[in-house]
């Protein structure tokens, strides 16, 4: 049962929930009582926040094409592919780096208003790491949820584009008012007899046993060209990226490669990392998946061939892309 959500009484935090009602009645067009219903408010609360909105900027009254085709863009993608529902971002998608943190912050909040709309009272919610989960992280408005759990992932890994694994999972937790459990190991170690070995460490066998007993992940997806966050990170080389490649891969989640079939690919370092299995990753019914960018179309497809996937979230052009292959 989903618990009434409070928003805080915070300026910044105040400007995130509103921008996630505005998405809901003027991007996903759900009705004022709709979105009530949601937030177990008043109809009247959600008339006031919604003209907030207009005086405080948060919306810009005009007429876009992607947001009148994102309706049905969203409902034509569910049945093709039997998803319980997709969220669309109105942003264009570019592949390049400076294209893509101009336009992610839009996608993040699109994001941060779908997990919203899913977590549940005493769930178990399991959270990945990336550039797109970091920032939905951040846009997630402050909304206490009785009896939430949330699970790291990944181990511990920095990167120069995001921040360090853990911070994903403690922002969500933090966000819910929930109880969050790191995952005190490194994501990726020397040899797999070490990675064996830590993940027998009583503590990080209790951490990596309650991935097995998730109701809901949130995760992305990333491509396996040679920019990918699973190189620059340091999680694997450029030539066991190609390696992979050569083996079928064309999607990486958690750090696990998967095939076009949404087929784990069985190659290094998969056996040096600590982190969810893809089995950990397909058991929930609830899956989110955040992904940007045209460039994830293959992988994208695998993971919900896969598995991996019971609502996504993404840009319009990868959402286009997607209906038409």
């Amino acid at each position: 049962m989903k618990m009434p959500i409070q928003p805080s009484s915070s300026a910044n935090e105040k400007d995130a929930m509103l921008s996630n009602i505005a998405l809901l009645y003027y991007g996903e067009g759900l009705t004022q009582s709709e979105i009530a219903k949601r937030f177990k408010v008043s109809r009247v609360t959600i008339v006031n926040m919604l003209r907030d909105c207009r005086e405080r900027g948060v919306v810009e009254i005009r007429v876009d094409g992607k947001l009148l085709a994102g309706s049905s863009l969203s409902r034509q993608l569910k049945e093709k592919f039997g998803l319980a529902d997709v969220y669309i971002s109105s942003e264009s998608a570019e592949t390049t780096q400076a294209d893509r943190a101009a336009q992610l912050p839009q996608l993040a909040r699109v994001a941060a208003m779908a997990m919203m709309d899913i977590v549940e009272t005493g769930d178990r919610v399991g959270v990945a790491w990336g550039e797109a989960i970091a920032a939905m992280a951040s846009a997630m408005p402050r909304a206490m949820v009785e009896n939430i759990e949330v699970c790291q992932l990944i181990g511990s890994q920095e990167s120069d584009r995001v921040p360090a694994s853990e911070f994903c999972a403690i922002e969500v937790a933090n966000k819910l008012g929930a109880t969050c459990h790191t995952l005190h190991a490194p994501g990726i170690v020397s040899s797999p007899e070490l990675a064996r070995a830590f993940a027998q460490e009583p503590a990080i066998k209790a951490q990596l046993a309650r991935l097995s007993a998730l109701d809901f992940t949130v995760a992305s997806i990333g491509n396996v060209a040679d920019s990918t966050h699973m190189v620059a990170a340091k999680i694997a080389t450029a030539a066991e990226l190609a390696a992979a490649r050569a083996a079928g891969a064309v999607g990486i989640i958690c750090c696990r490669y998967i095939d076009a079939r949404g087929q784990e690919v069985t190659i290094a370092p998969s056996d040096r990392v600590i982190a969810a299995s893809c089995a950990d990753l397909t058991r929930p019914a609830k899956k989110l998946l955040v992904v940007f960018g045209e460039d994830r179309l293959e992988a994208t497809r695998a993971a919900i061939q896969g598995g991996f996937v019971s609502h996504l979230v993404i840009d319009h052009s990868l959402g286009a892309a997607l209906l038409a292959s």
